[in-house]
């Protein structure tokens, strides 16, 4: 049996976790002070008189703000010169102003009235009449098309330009936070291994997913959850009718939480069992081609480079080309941080140069339909030296965490 997989309980697994959040650090006010300057800077140089950014995470990073996307238009505008102001419901401002950070006057709209032409006043009385005002790119469609509608005088532009820059350049507040977030999902990880036994279901693990992230100190659980065995593990966000465990299945299990709105994302691959030669052989092609990029994690090279390096290893052992399964059928890793996918990306095309403070996934899953997949999946930050894992990657299919190392 694979060492660290299987031969325990729920029970017993749960009860040796514990809260892990003991001195996390949240976000400052002046750091999101320090968020908004930087955004004028770059609103400034980009000749963008404002910003709006809708409930989500943009509205978050740069206010502290939590709102979640409805219906109803809720969000702030940030002008290049001048203090940051709210647009929102009447019946909600109360219960906004208790959630700000940073501090600002609340615009108001009655149910019956629109909040698109509240929006051109609020500019107006900024001082604002012409020019380009940048939109949250994650903002729905009908609240563009609203304000486009009710003020044609402005030039309308993406707002990524600005939010984007900000966001792809992580703190050290962040990245601690991102850090501790990946440390207790892949606590979980190990417990969630253990647990396995011939004919458990894929929502028995999730269920014990969710119960061990809130045992290690996210009251929520998971963020989200997958778990494939044996030929589902091929197909990278599971199938419609998900087995139960074999013995020498295949054990894709993805997983994370959100620490303060920052995530981790961390996938293990493993064998229930003892792994075959062929299982073997892929497991070690998907761990090369995961390492391959992480070397090619280079301050000014490309994003891209990153999965070209990462591909390549797969293409030389067989696999692809290009996007093709048997192989690699998506990018090697996304950017992570308030989003768990997020700017830049590791793909083909994006030429963003990597920089210091930057953080990423780094899975270039190996996906054989009929057999099985793999997927190892761990993430690095750029420093001026090059890159640092947050998580190691898995030591070795026969001791996939390390138990022997």
């Amino acid at each position: 049996m694979t060492l660290g997989v299987g031969g325990s309980t729920v029970e017993q697994e749960l009860a040796k976790l514990t809260d892990m959040t003991e001195g996390t650090q949240p976000i400052s006010h002046g750091e999101y002070q320090a968020r908004i300057e930087k955004a004028q800077e770059l609103m400034t140089s980009q000749d963008i008189e404002a910003i709006y950014v809708d409930a989500g995470t943009n509205l978050y990073y740069f206010t502290g703000t939590r709102w979640y996307a409805s219906e109803r238009m809720v969000g702030a505008i940030i002008p290049a010169k001048g203090a940051v102001e709210y647009i929102a419901p009447a019946f909600e401002v109360d219960t906004l102003e208790g959630f700000m950070v940073i501090e600002g006057r609340v615009n108001t709209w009655q149910e019956d009235e629109s909040p698109y032409e509240l929006f051109g006043s609020v500019l107006n009385r900024m001082g604002i009449t012409a020019g380009n005002i940048g939109i949250d790119e994650s903002a729905a469609f009908f609240i563009f098309d609203g304000v486009r509608q009710a003020h044609s005088n402005f030039e309308y532009v993406n707002a990524k330009s600005v939010t984007a820059t900000c966001r792809m350049i992580k703190s050290e507040t962040e990245l601690s936070l991102l850090q501790r977030a990946k440390d207790m999902t892949l606590e979980v990880h190990k417990a969630a291994a253990r647990i396995l036994h011939e004919g458990i279901t894929v929502a028995e693990v999730e269920a014990f997913i969710n119960e061990a992230h809130k045992a290690v100190g996210i009251p929520s659980g998971s963020y989200f959850c997958i778990v494939l065995f044996g030929e589902d593990s091929a197909y990278p966000h599971g199938v419609k009718s998900p087995k139960a465990l074999e013995l020498n299945d295949t054990v894709l299990i993805d997983t994370g939480c959100q620490l303060q709105g920052y995530n981790s994302d961390i996938t293990r691959t493993f064998v229930f069992g003892t792994p075959s030669d062929r299982q073997r052989e892929l497991w070690q092609y998907e761990q090369d081609a995961q390492i391959a990029g992480f070397e090619a994690a280079r301050i000014g090279a490309p994003c891209s480079s990153v999965d070209k390096a990462a591909r390549d290893v797969l293409v030389a052992a067989g696999f692809g080309p290009d996007y093709a399964v048997p192989g690699l059928p998506h990018r090697t890793g996304h950017g992570i941080g308030l989003d768990i996918h997020e700017w830049p990306y590791l793909v083909r095309g994006d030429e963003t140069p990597l920089a210091a403070g930057m953080c990423f996934s780094n899975e270039p899953m190996l996906c054989v339909p009929g057999e099985f997949g793999v997927r190892h999946e761990d993430h690095f930050y750029m420093t001026e030296q090059g890159p640092v894992w947050f998580t190691k990657p898995a030591h070795s299919i026969d001791d996939p965490f390390g138990y022997e190392a």
